[in-house]
């Protein structure tokens, strides 16, 4: 996992810094304390930084390369884009602009928490299946609810998947938290896709779709895999594939995918594991504890822990 750090009372090294970390930018203003840090932790498609500046900072920047998605601790963001004025405070999550497009405003003496993603893992959720990039239509979150749920999946990227720097995560635990990332942006965010099933997704929902994703997924829960992938594999459009799920399970496929994850997760907790309960949930990609143990105990009437003990001490 890549890591980096910055600390620095200098504007002209927070701007050379922040020019090479994210995209050229000129910052500028009145500054009485010029402290900034930065942390960055990153790793495959996947990066959180926590920035924290002690003063006002104008800034005109070029198009960022990923989705960058921010969450606001204190202070404020103005953003300035296109003419626009919005204002951001605590509290807030948002887009800050889409990939490729220029961006100005200014941070208020602000702390602050960036994600950002590759926008390719967009395309492998798109229900569609057209592979055209996903559009974002708007920075702010569709409604409070959404605009917390989405804050809720920046924090858990930030502390539970990429949050300790000397025990870099799984292959798989980052894989599933990206996803995650991604699908709650295409939910909370305004964009172009879309979503309804026309007339051949409808045909091709159908018991022998479902059969072949079915299978797809058993063999192959431990990996990687992408609502795009399993479409894939059942010859269908990721459309007419939540189609079926919705159409014979009442179930996404993602859901599914957790669920098969969870039964080996069971399995492996059965078999006295040499390892704790953490471990075995984030060798099947469950990154949050507490979110594991909250799945586990409606799948199974009880904790993953009590599982463990009573295969490490059986009764008799």
């Amino acid at each position: 996992m890549e890591t980096l750090r910055f600390d620095s009372r200098s504007v002209d090294a927070t701007e050379e810094f922040l020019s090479t970390a994210y995209t050229p930018m000129r910052i500028g203003g009145p500054v009485e304390d010029a402290r900034a840090r930065i942390s960055r932790h990153a790793v495959e498609r996947l990066s959180v930084d926590r920035l924290s500046f002690g003063y006002d900072m104008a800034f005109d920047a070029h198009g960022l390369p990923g989705v960058c998605l921010i969450s606001m601790h204190s202070g404020t963001l103005v953003d300035r884009t296109g003419g626009r004025e919005q204002v951001y405070g605590p509290g807030d999550t948002f887009l800050l602009a889409p990939p490729g497009t220029p961006y100005r405003g200014e941070v208020r003496s602000a702390r602050y928490t960036i994600a950002m993603f590759d926008p390719a893992l967009l395309a492998g959720l798109d229900p569609s299946g057209t592979g055209a990039p996903v559009r974002f239509t708007g920075t702010r979150p569709l409604t409070p609810a959404a605009g917390r749920a989405l804050g809720s999946a920046v924090a858990h990227l930030r502390d539970h998947v990429l949050g300790d720097a000397s025990q870099p995560p799984a292959g798989l635990l980052v894989s599933t938290a990206a996803q995650h990332l991604a699908a709650m942006t295409l939910a909370a965010l305004p964009h172009s896709a879309r979503t309804d099933p026309v007339r051949a997704d409808r045909t091709d929902a159908t018991p022998a779709t479902l059969r072949r994703a079915l299978a797809w997924i058993d063999a192959h829960a431990d990996r990687d895999a992408t609502l795009a992938d399993i479409a894939r594999a059942a010859c269908v459009t990721p459309r007419a594939l939540q189609y079926a799920f919705r159409r014979h399970l009442g179930t996404t496929p993602l859901a599914h995918l957790r669920h098969v994850r969870l039964q080996a997760a069971h399995r492996d907790l059965l078999a006295a594991a040499p390892a704790t309960a953490t471990d075995i949930a984030m060798r099947w990609g469950f990154a949050h504890p507490g979110h594991f143990a909250a799945h586990y105990r409606t799948a199974f009437h009880t904790a993953p822990h009590t599982t463990l003990r009573r295969t490490d001490h059986p009764a008799g």
